[in-house]
């Protein structure tokens, strides 16, 4: 997703620089609306990783068990890449309705 992500900001990057169309706006548009979506199911997952993790922190501390501990260490260290996924996606699309709005300019 992030590739993708950042090839289309680079076409549409590209296509500011020419002249755009309507249908350029309109698949923008679309694009945006899936890459809306596609963040808002990140941060549904996002969401219930952090809870899985603080559940299994608290299950780990009042068991007093190594291996649930290694579990939630885990869990965290996953946790922590999906938040960074979740704002690379936000700031992408966020830049995306910048785009939208110079090609609404045009």
């Amino acid at each position: 997703m992030r590739n993708y992500l950042k090839e289309y900001t680079k076409e549409i990057e590209s296509k500011l620089k020419n002249k755009t169309n309507k249908s350029d706006i309109d698949e923008l548009l679309i694009k945006i609306k899936f890459f809306s979506h596609e963040r808002l199911i990140h941060l549904i997952v996002t969401m219930f990783f952090a809870l899985f993790t603080i559940l299994f922190f608290y299950i780990s501390l009042t068991l007093e068990s190594v291996i649930l501990m290694i579990v939630t260490i885990t869990l965290l260290v996953i946790l922590v890449f999906y938040i960074f996924h979740y704002f690379y996606l936000e700031n992408g699309v966020q830049h995306l309705y910048k785009l939208y709005d110079e090609m609404n300019k045009k």
